[in-house]
């Protein structure tokens, strides 16, 4: 299509503005004046002109004003924060720059720029010509068709029939329908509750259309079943606002496609526009000539690796911040090898030994790391440079006749240089490929380097996926395992694959792992802070973690089988009682059903309303109505029970590992933008402890034949980094003297000695202790303490009062985080809020709240991970019997000999008080037992 001229080319810019500016947010000229996402916008534009010569083109954007979809729906993006203040500023910048290019403005009052375009490529159409959108909104799916192509400069994609296909699984005329079921969360479109794209394409498959699903709503069982059927009447208007207009009135715009003629550049406008935004590249390009160097003499410091670059930025000569490092140029081509014969190995051990650091990835049977096995191993020593060795494949290819090494002759011959801790070693989520490993019996040494891991400290609120990290950074569309081996019900396991195939993508990706390090690097290594969390905390973290998931933690499944008898009996007695309350049976489990008892037949109030318009029944509901009604209790502690048996008494036996004999979770490192890690299949870090039953689910946890689990807790850890990040007087003073702090609080607040504080007044200020770092309002407070509004607020400016350091340190950081993006922890992490300046009132709120609490959440979070590397090292080197067998919180639990647990329980508390030296002492405090919940 790139080729021919009779062709409509139209741009989405409203959203390509968004995606131009969240790209490159920092990028500014030498004067300051945001540039990203003029730069983003410009450079598009000018590719798109390269790659689709066209007749007629326009840059479509939406005008200013209420739409017809305002008017169907006023919920109609209601939860959209509005345009960031650097990327408005750059609006008619990006206007004048467009028009300087040759390329028509559309702005048309009244109407979305995604139903001009929808109704131009329509008419377009009726008059044989043919239109390529650039867009990277998939509602402009729709359109597509036999003449309508799009196309995302960003990621390289472009979609025709076969390719909306292939990405939703669904065609072109099926989109509308699709994202009806779905929704859309940005436009604040409600779908079907609980229904994603796998159920939408599930249901689309077998009912064909929309109308035929709502037509067949009561033959669909389940909890979605129930959903769709409280969602019918939703529907008909969620698909009328997703459905692009093809007939809208465009004849003063646009009265025949004569209007929209391309039109040549306005040069003398470009060379002005380029010199005052600073464009260097661009301008020498058009005049032969380069602007005056303005830049300091830090800028060619950091050219030349001798200063500290920004630790954010584009990757953009033009637009970059001056102390932005460039990365490496990508290569010309890419020599990607499949090592099949000895020989070929040998050669690969050779560049392995003369290679600095090598990028080392593997290919598997699963994503568990405990039972997958080797299917092959991917190295790159260049970038450009790879190999892939298969070991295990058993597809069409092999049977015919194509040869593999296998695994015992590959291992072997690299066992050596795997376990070589001089070796150096990097890969994204090596932790995974560690286990690898560890299952064929080899022990991955030398890891110097995680690319997931870098980018997680450079911006922990982003996706660290190396596909994402590639695309945002090397500007690569990487080949997706989806696209070698399926999706779904028919996704074929690697081993499966035909090995060419599976070079290819085993061998990019540890090549792009490579060039992923030389871009994410420079920028960690140039911040000290950075620098610091990443090498010290972050990196030896990651190889402790392996650990602690290896060793696992016995369970006693007897116990809870034992325990989910007794559950079931209480569930069975909850539902007997409920039915007693309601005055009818009824099912627990079902939203619809506990409405109409609740709201028809007893008249409860109602709370809040579903996206349908039905009464919510949701936990939130239940816990107001619970206040003054018996059966909104009852149901919450069913609910709760429900959980406690399917989540843990049920499942836990069934994943205990039938080789270890133990349950092996699965820690993510780089999921909480505060730094603490996740605990997944399952998770560990989530089981109650507020309930008499989840503290018996802990029980279950235990120690083998002649040992006993130890447990150490950091106390108060929160609120200690709170005194010392303030540095309140009063607050340092309290913890110094080692006073119970909540008791010390209350005395401060109430004016009373601290041996004369109630229960009552300590179980306020321990309320408030908590409820401040987490950002909480005198309207929180009351409701948490069943007090006035006004007297929440006297405790709590009564509280600043006596901590007037607190009240100066939260009112600082919210400036800060505001005027940065970011806090940071003790240690130097960055803890990035994206909505505190660009979100809406509650999200820019929340982003505030989130500034207060995230530095000291951020800061307990490095401790921990501080301890576990020193304890672990304090094991390995002292030789000990004692394992870590799990971190929840602010928490090491670990299984011990009898013999060594006088030694552990003294060296413990010293290891995790001795990782850092604060203005206030650090506590962790240790219990041991033949259980979990006895030693905690």
């Amino acid at each position: 299509m790139s080729d021919s001229p009779n062709m409509l080319l139209l741009v989405d810019g409203s959203s390509y503005l968004y995606r131009a500016y969240h790209a490159l947010p920092d990028l500014r000229n030498p004067e300051g004046f945001p540039t990203g996402a003029i730069y983003g916008m410009i450079n598009m534009l000018r590719k798109l002109r390269n790659d689709y010569p066209a007749q007629y083109s326009a840059c479509v954007f939406d005008a200013k004003g209420k739409t017809f979809r305002d008017d169907l729906y006023p919920e109609y993006k209601e939860h959209r924060a509005p345009m960031p203040e650097d990327l408005a500023r750059q609006i008619e910048p990006i206007h004048e720059a467009v028009r300087a290019l040759g390329w028509p403005i559309l702005m048309v009052e009244g109407v979305e720029a995604d139903d001009v375009i929808g109704t131009l490529t329509h008419r377009a159409t009726t008059q044989g010509i043919r239109s390529v959108v650039s867009t990277g909104d998939k509602d402009l799916a729709q359109l597509v068709n036999a003449d309508v192509t799009l196309v995302n400069t960003m990621s390289g994609e472009v979609l025709d029939p076969a390719g909306v296909q292939a990405k939703f699984g669904v065609p072109p005329e099926r989109i509308i329908d699709y994202l009806a079921l779905i929704g859309d969360t940005v436009d604040n479109i409600p779908g079907v509750p609980k229904v994603g794209p796998k159920t939408a394409l599930k249901w689309l498959t077998e009912y064909g259309t929309l109308d035929n699903i709502i037509a067949n709503a009561g033959a669909i069982k389940g909890v979605v079943g129930e959903n769709l059927r409280n969602t019918l009447d939703w529907l008909p208007k969620g698909r009328e606002l997703i459905t692009v207009k093809l007939d809208c009135d465009l004849s003063a715009e646009v009265p025949d496609f004569t209007a929209l003629h391309d039109h040549p550049e306005n040069a003398q406008a470009l060379i002005e526009f380029f010199t005052r935004y600073g464009f260097r590249t661009w301008l020498r390009e058009l005049t032969g000539e380069s602007l005056p160097d303005v830049r300091s003499a830090k800028t060619a410091a950091v050219r030349q690796g001798t200063a500290a670059p920004a630790a954010q930025g584009g990757l953009f000569d033009d637009a970059a911040p001056v102390a932005m490092p460039m990365p490496a140029a990508p290569p010309a081509a890419v020599d990607y090898e499949t090592v099949r014969t000895e020989a070929q190995l040998e050669s690969w051990m050779q560049r392995l030994a003369e290679a600095e650091l090598v990028s080392i990835d593997t290919e598997t049977t699963s994503l568990d790391p405990m039972q997958a096995q080797l299917v092959g191993l991917s190295l790159a020593v260049a970038p450009g440079v790879a190999c892939y060795i298969p070991v295990a494949h058993r597809g069409p290819d092999v049977a015919a006749g194509a040869t593999q090494l296998t695994q015992d002759v590959v291992l072997a011959r690299m066992k050596a240089w795997l376990e070589d801790e001089s070796a150096l070693k990097v890969g994204q989520h090596l932790k995974y490929d560690a286990h690898i490993f560890a299952n064929c019996g080899v022990a991955l040494r030398g890891i110097a380097h995680d690319t997931m891991l870098q980018s997680y400290v450079l911006e922990s609120h982003r996706n660290h996926g190396m596909d994402a990290l590639a695309e945002r950074e090397l500007g690569v569309k990487t080949i997706t395992y989806e696209e070698v081996c399926g999706k779904g019900v028919n996704q074929l396991c690697f081993d499966q694959i035909d090995i060419a195939r599976a070079t290819e993508y085993a061998a990019e990706d540890a090549d792009i792992t490579l060039r992923l390090h030389h871009a994410l690097y420079p920028r960690v290594a140039a911040v000290p802070g950075l620098k610091y969390v990443y090498e010290s905390i972050e990196m030896p973290t990651s190889i402790v973690l392996q650990q602690i998931e290896r060793n696992g933690v016995l369970i006693d499944s007897a116990r809870l089988a034992a325990q989910s008898h007794t559950l079931g009996e209480r569930i069975l007695q909850l539902e007997q009682e409920a039915h007693v309350l309601a005055g009818q049976p009824f099912n627990l489990s079902s939203p619809k059903q506990i409405g109409e008892i609740l709201f028809t037949r007893m008249e409860l109030p109602v709370v809040k309303k579903t996206a349908s318009g039905a009464p919510s029944t949701d936990e939130e509901v239940l816990q107001k109505l619970a206040e003054d009604y018996p059966l909104p209790k009852l149901l919450l502690e069913y609910r709760g029970m429900a959980k406690l048996k399917a989540t843990y008494t049920d499942k836990l036996p069934k994943m205990v590992n039938p080789r270890t004999g133990r349950v092996h979770t699965t820690y993510g490192q780089a999921t909480a933008v505060t730094g603490r890690l996740a605990s997944t299949d399952p998770n560990l870090q989530n089981i109650p402890v507020r309930t008499e039953e989840g503290r018996r689910i802990r029980e279950a946890f235990i120690a083998g034949p002649g040992n006993v689990i130890v447990s150490a807790d950091y106390s108060q850890i929160e609120l200690r980094i709170m005194a010392h990040i303030s540095g309140d007087e009063n607050l340092l003073r309290a913890f110094a003297e080692g006073k119970d702090i909540h008791r010390a609080t209350a005395a401060e607040i109430f004016g009373v000695g601290v041996d004369e504080v109630t229960a009552d007044q300590r179980r306020v200020a321990k309320t408030i202790n908590f409820g401040l770092i987490y950002g909480m309002s005198a309207f929180g407070l009351a409701a948490n303490l069943g007090i006035t509004r006004d007297a929440a607020k006297m405790y709590i400016d009564r509280y600043f009062t006596r901590y007037p350091g607190v009240a100066t340190y939260m009112e600082e950081t919210r400036s800060a985080a505001r005027e940065r993006g970011y806090v940071e922890t003790v240690f130097g992490r960055r803890l990035w809020l994206p909505d505190i300046r660009g979100g809406n009132g509650p999200r820019r709120q929340a982003a505030e709240r989130a500034a207060i609490n995230a530095p000291m959440q951020g800061t307990a979070a490095d401790l921990i991970k501080l301890s576990m590397i020193a304890v672990q090292r304090w094991l390995e080197d002292e030789r000990l019997g004692s394992r870590l067998i799990m971190q929840v919180h602010d928490e090491l639990v670990l299984e011990t000999p009898e013999a060594e647990l006088p030694l552990v329980r003294t060296r413990l508390p010293e290891l995790m008080c001795g990782v850092a030296t604060l203005s206030v002492p650090l506590v962790a405090e240790v219990g041991a037992g033949a259980n979990w919940e006895v030693a905690h």
